[in-house]
């Protein structure tokens, strides 16, 4: 027994697949430009189908990957601690900071904080500790997808659930991360082959013209999925067909975003690692530029002036997923917290282990 786990102990460490850092990084960099986009929708109706087109897929790529990650969660106390610490800490850290950022960039002295109305960005920190949390139970259910998205109709429809860890959001984008749950590396190889690259291109063009007419026509607020259809001032039913219409357009996009992202090491691949510092750091500069009507100029409203908000959008979150960003707020987002925990068996197995290893060199 010893020497099986010595000799697991002597593997050397695995590989980070290139595939899934390129497409975090990717995905953070749409988010961060749909954010950059939102205040020149009511200008420019091609940002406005731009955002409903990345809104449609940029979070649910996100969150499959976070569910595919997952998959090895079994509520032990080492993957307790990593999910505290990793996840829990820098959601009241950031809600505290984002809360004190309000109050003074945004004028607003007496706003109170609450852990348990996440502000902003970081309802998605609360989001992925309820759903790691429930991965024990998603592994034994005989039809995990269909009773998420049975779930989050009857959630879309049911405007009683209140504000409170913007469940929501939990519950309406939970499909996405038990899909993430199921997949297997074959299933993305299936999406990575030449034919699904070519498919993208036609499909994304339809969505963007389809995007272009509704534009007008439609709330964009259906694509957050923060409220039920009774508080988007649409009949009950219609929460159940958006949810399920919407998860079907979700799904064939980030299909498509996956058959683009290349499988290589790429410049940006490293950068894949730092995407949560990237997601929450950049908020600070998104809400600024509403506090401080960095808007307001007209140059911004003009052609050459989108696409020159856009590059710099990609540009900030490309630099805040960077090593030195990552030192410098690795208290925030990864504290060890040793102090905080008594040693487990499995932490203590792993230790002997190791020592064992180092002894047999």
């Amino acid at each position: 027994m010893a020497h099986g786990a010595a000799a697991q102990a002597a593997k050397p460490a695995k590989r980070r697949d290139a595939f899934f850092d390129n497409a975090k990084y990717l995905a953070i960099v749409l988010v961060a430009m749909g954010h950059a986009w939102e205040p020149m929708r009511g200008d420019s109706r091609a940002a406005a189908a731009l955002y409903i087109t990345v809104y449609t897929f940029h979070m649910p790529a996100f969150i499959v990957i976070s569910g595919y990650f997952s998959r090895s969660f079994d509520a032990s106390p080492d993957r307790i601690k990593r999910l505290v610490t990793g996840v829990a800490v820098p959601y009241v850290i950031f809600e505290v900071a984002y809360t004190f950022f309000k109050r003074w960039a945004g004028n607003d002295p007496t706003y109170p904080i609450s852990l348990l109305d996440p502000w902003y960005l970081t309802w998605f920190l609360a989001a992925l500790f309820i759903w790691r949390l429930t991965t024990p139970l998603w592994k034994i259910v005989r039809w995990p997808l269909p009773l998420a998205l049975a779930i989050a109709v009857l959630a879309s429809v049911s405007p009683d659930i209140g504000d409170d860890l913007d469940l929501q959001r939990v519950l309406q984008f939970l499909p996405f991360f038990v899909l993430g749950l199921g997949l297997k590396p074959e299933h993305f190889q299936l999406v990575r082959r030449r034919e699904a690259r070519l498919l993208a291109v036609p499909v994304f063009a339809m969505v963007l013209v389809f995007a272009y007419w509704a534009a007008p026509r439609m709330n964009a607020a259906w694509f957050y999925r923060r409220d039920s259809a009774q508080e988007l001032a649409a009949p009950g039913w219609a929460g159940g067909v958006m949810t399920l219409a919407m998860f079907g357009c979700s799904l064939v996009l980030v299909a498509c975003f996956f058959a683009w992202v290349p499988g290589r090491k790429m410049w940006f691949t490293a950068l894949g690692a730092g995407t949560l510092y990237g997601y929450l750091l950049h908020g600070f500069l998104a809400k600024g530029s509403r506090f401080w009507d960095w808007y307001d100029h007209d140059w911004m409203h003009q052609p050459l002036g989108e696409i020159a908000v856009t590059l710099i959008a990609g540009t900030v979150i490309t630099v805040l997923c960077t090593p030195p960003v990552q030192r410098a707020f690795r208290f925030a987002m990864e504290p060890k917290m040793a102090w905080a925990f008594k040693d487990s068996k499995d932490s203590k197995v792993g230790a002997a282990s190791r020592r064992q290893d180092r002894r047999a060199k």
